[in-house]
């Protein structure tokens, strides 16, 4: 199958609270106006709220509603991400689930947005998984495209769309949906960037090709984004090039160069350790001015 459709949500919901319902009642509208859509991908910390007080070990309350309406409307469904607690840890957890209501994978967040989300823990592993006979899919969050490693490492893992659910709700927005284009362009994939309306996000998600040309973009308010994409797109500019030009992927895989960068135990350099510590930034005393 090379045609496969996949529908976006972008919502307005509670900063700190249950949005599950809401998000029920979404899906169940969804699916009653575009029976064709077979995945469907909300932003992140839609469910819960971005508060970590809200966090719970998985699997659940929530991730097993969100299981029963996958397979109620038989749809692949990514809820947003969720903070999960374990132990004493917190994660950004995201649930990958399939059509018979079961979790196929979670991921957690790599790159927290520190020092703004402080108290969260950094994932270590990478997820893609299979929808069988249509393609390999990656998933990232929200601040982890901001690192071009993390979509390369999806892309080298066979990933050809990048599920990819966001909570931006300030003024970078406008280069986040630039990162996401390039991402798409150098990765040569599908990348699907699903922001959060109103309290959550301020919009404008983003759904780019694989020769990094946007498909759609949404405004600020709520949207649902059903869109229909050709894998066969994908794999035939992985073959001939990006508008029959750059194969970035093939050049990345016969490189002959080493990034020193990411050798050694310290994986730094001296110019990066003179750039002080990760932390918010303070106001000056009224006595400098």
């Amino acid at each position: 199958m090379s045609y496969f459709t996949i529908a976006g949500v972008q919502m307005h919901a509670l900063h700190h609270g249950d949005n599950t319902q809401a998000m029920r009642h979404r899906v169940d509208v969804l699916m009653s106006r575009f029976p064709q859509v077979q995945m469907v991908l909300f932003s992140e910390l839609m469910p819960m709220g971005a508060s970590p007080l809200h966090a719970h070990p998985m699997p659940s309350n929530a991730e097993a509603m969100f299981c029963q309406l996958a397979e109620q409307h038989r749809i692949w469904l990514i809820p947003g991400s969720m903070f999960e607690k374990v132990d004493d840890r917190i994660y950004n957890t995201l649930s990958v689930i399939n059509p018979h209501g079961q979790v196929v994978a979670r991921y957690r967040k790599m790159f927290p947005f520190l020092p703004y989300e402080a108290g969260v823990e950094s994932g270590s592993e990478f997820v893609t998984f299979d929808v069988p006979n249509v393609a390999r899919f990656g998933v990232s969050i929200c601040y982890d495209m901001w690192f071009p490693e993390t979509t390369r490492t999806l892309a080298a893992m066979g990933a050809e769309v990048i599920l990819h659910p966001t909570m931006t709700d300030t003024i970078d927005r406008d280069i986040e949906l630039s990162i996401a284009r390039t991402n798409a362009a150098i990765n040569q994939c599908y990348f699907f960037d699903i922001n959060g309306a109103g309290a959550i996000g301020n919009g404008r998600s983003i759904v780019v090709g694989p020769s990094g040309d946007v498909i759609h973009q949404a405004g600020t308010g709520e949207e649902v984004m059903p869109i229909e994409i050709d894998l066969n797109r994908v794999r035939r500019e992985r073959e001939t090039g990006l508008r029959g030009l750059g194969q970035p992927l093939k050049s990345f895989r016969d490189r002959s160069v080493d990034f020193s960068l990411y050798q050694g135990e310290t994986r730094s350099t001296p110019f990066l350790d003179t750039l002080g510590p990760l932390a918010k930034p303070l106001r000056a005393n009224v006595e400098d001015y």
